[in-house]
């Protein structure tokens, strides 16, 4: 019965997407105000039909009822229970359900939250979303029922992956939906203005706390994805460059893009037509990454399914949202004619500049993760394009992007002089100088480290300089906490994201030296690695609660000869599936990771993979304080679009205002 009606309330969420769009399209071109008026009620109705089909499907994983397809498919009477929640989504068909939830989430929260728009606007953002949620939700019902059942019911199932049976599962895919399909709204909004042929700064203050969010969610869920790949996966890095991982970085690029972007649409109106075409340009990303994980053109460890049928449908889709986007937009493009005007040297050109070379690097990405699917289908050759193409091809736009990001945050708007602005970096360009050099005594001739160290100083001291110029803390000293408790969370949410995307450079130039070594040890015998001594301590068993397991005690010592930690490495064979894995022992600091992997046993003893990984933490934590600067601008009432500050406020806060 269950399952009967998580399966009726997608139908119902379906007919209720259909009378959405339908209600917001026709409204505001018929100018009937009922009709604008049901919108928001539909979108409320549509997530709460969605919540109501995803509760009956993790309520069937929770219960453990056999008789439903993707329960025996991906979950097991013997599986914590916590990974019998998560395997709600860790399907391609769960996760297609998580997918339209979030988007029926974003519905739901534009009706909720969008107080301040104009209704003819809100009917038609709702209208989009709607139009969206009909296309996923027909694809759920005709190719991905998740509710499917099968009979007889088998005793038990076959369990989930067990590369997926972690806590990551828990969060790394809702995170990333939320980044993905946050990306809709913003979609939405800009297919909006084309149809009514205006973008000015109030669309601009509208549509940038909805671009915040999604690239705030991004952040956090390519983060959560590459550690938890780090520690699962048992390779000792943090990104493979995998087609997959590619397809979730370009709507990240394309969204930092239009978050900039948007910025200069709400304080000056200009790079209307280009903020228009970031946003369509990020949706049409995100719905690239869902079609490259569905579709099995390409081979990843990501990969969900690889389904011709499911691939063609989803192309289908994205062929008909962001192809019609575009066309719309090449239609509606000439009526946003913009009004601000602003030299080439100014914080606006500095974001121009910041705008194009992010897209130059998702072009590159883009170009990388296809090529090799095109070589294949219209020359028949294998073709793999890894780590040295991109890591090459990407740096030249990366260097002169990490040297705008401090340049442009401190120049002022409209019209800029280069020298003054670079006054006020001299400290951050002297660290930079002072770490590029004590990379090179320390290292030797390791340039790119070097580099990188030097790059992440200079964008950290650069965050630091635009607050400390926003405060004058060195000209006015005095009167600095007046100035910081006044100034606007938006400016201090972008320069913590700045100087977060600083301390993930030096955790990438961190990583530039790190080391690792394969070695065959037995009990007792030891190798030196990254200025330690690795000893295996012994071999034993470790049974788990649907596994068994072999685990290494391997400890770690000091060139004192103290031991500084003792890693247990495992390997895990699961009965169900007979599925073997590998768990990585790690031990963390401040300083770097000491990383062991157990492999095969011979001889009475084992093979083991050690790594020494400088500052790979750095990396993870310079994303979160990415994160947390995104939120921190959204916490903003001036950044939110349901929360504008009071007018009284507005008249009482002059020094605010100043800054």
């Amino acid at each position: 019965m269950i399952p009967e009606l998580g399966h009726f309330a997608l139908a119902l969420a379906l007919a209720l997407s259909v009378a959405q769009a339908a209600f917001g399209l026709v409204g505001p071109w018929r100018g009937m105000p009922r009709l604008m008026a049901a919108t928001p009620p539909l979108a409320a109705g549509a997530l709460l039909a969605t919540a109501t089909a995803f509760g009956c499907l993790m309520w069937s994983f929770a219960a453990n009822d056999m008789s439903v397809a993707n329960v025996v498919q991906n979950s097991h009477s013997a599986k914590p229970m916590l990974y019998k929640l998560t395997a709600t989504w860790g399907s391609h068909e769960g996760s297609m359900v998580l997918w339209v939830l979030i988007l029926a989430l974003c519905g739901g929260a534009v009706a909720a939250f969008g107080r301040d728009l104009p209704s003819a606007l809100k009917a038609r953002v709702l209208a989009v979303l709607g139009l969206v949620g009909i296309g996923f939700f027909a694809f759920i019902l005709g190719t991905s029922n998740p509710f499917d059942r099968v009979w007889p019911p088998p005793v038990d199932g076959q369990g989930l992956n067990p590369v997926l049976q972690d806590p990551g599962l828990a969060f790394h895919p809702p995170l990333l939906y939320l980044g993905y399909v946050g990306c809709a709204v913003t979609f939405a909004f800009a297919v909006a203005a084309l149809i009514e042929g205006r973008v000015d700064a109030a669309w601009g203050r509208w549509v940038r706390p909805w671009a915040l969010a999604a690239w705030s969610f991004l952040t956090l869920g390519i983060a959560l994805g590459s550690w938890w790949a780090y520690y699962e996966l048992g390779w000792g890095g943090y990104w493979f460059w995998d087609p997959v991982e590619n397809a979730s970085l370009l709507p990240w690029l394309a969204g930092c893009a239009l978050l900039h972007s948007a910025v200069v649409v709400e304080k000056r109106e200009a790079l209307k037509t280009w903020t228009v075409f970031l946003a369509l340009l990020a949706f049409g990303l995100s719905l690239l990454g869902t079609f490259l994980v569905r579709s099995g053109v390409l081979n990843s460890v990501h990969a969900f399914a690889s389904d011709p049928t499911r691939g063609v449908f989803i192309l289908a889709l994205l062929m008909l949202y962001v192809g019609g986007g575009f066309a719309l937009f090449a239609w509606r493009a000439q009526a946003m004619a913009p009004t601000g005007v602003f030299a080439p040297l100014s914080r606006e050109g500095s974001l121009v500049l910041n705008n194009l070379l992010l897209c130059s690097v998702a072009a590159v990405v883009l170009a990388g993760t296809l090529y090799p699917m095109f070589a294949d289908l219209l020359l028949g050759q294998k073709i793999s394009v890894g780590p040295p193409f991109f890591n090459t091809a990407i740096l030249p736009l990366a260097v002169p992007l990490i040297g705008a990001m401090a340049v442009g945050a401190v120049m002022p708007w409209k019209r800029a002089r280069l020298f003054p602005a670079l006054q006020r970096l001299w400290w951050a360009a002297l660290g930079g100088f002072a770490a590029l050099l004590l990379c090179l005594a320390l290292e030797g001739a390791r340039i790119g480290p070097a580099l990188g160290f030097a790059a992440g100083v200079w964008v950290v001291l650069g965050a630091l300089a635009d607050i400390a110029d926003r405060l004058a803390l060195f000209s006015r000293p005095r009167a600095a906490l007046a100035r910081a408790l006044s100034l606007p969370r938006s400016a201090w949410g972008g320069a913590v994201a700045h100087a977060g995307m600083g301390v993930l450079i030096l955790g990438l130039a961190g990583m530039g030296l790190a080391t690792d070594r394969l070695a065959s040890l037995k009990p007792g015998e030891a190798v030196e690695l990254g200025g330690y001594t690795w000893r295996l301590d012994r071999l034993e068993d470790a049974p788990g609660p649907n596994f068994t397991a072999r685990r290494a005690d391997v400890s770690v010592l000091d060139g004192g000869g103290r031991v500084v930690t003792t890693l247990a490495p495992e390997k895990r064979t699961f009965p169900v599936g007979r599925t073997t894995t590998t768990e990585a022992a790690i031990r963390t600091s401040w300083s770097g990771d000491l990383y062991a992997v157990l492999g095969d046993e011979r001889d009475g003893g084992a093979v083991l993979r050690l790594h020494h990984n400088p500052l790979a933490p750095w990396i993870w934590i310079g994303a979160a304080i990415m994160a947390l600067g995104g939120a921190l601008s959204l916490s903003d009432r001036r950044v939110r679009v349901s929360a504008p500050a009071p007018k009284a406020a507005v008249r009482g806060g002059g020094g605010e205002a100043r800054a």
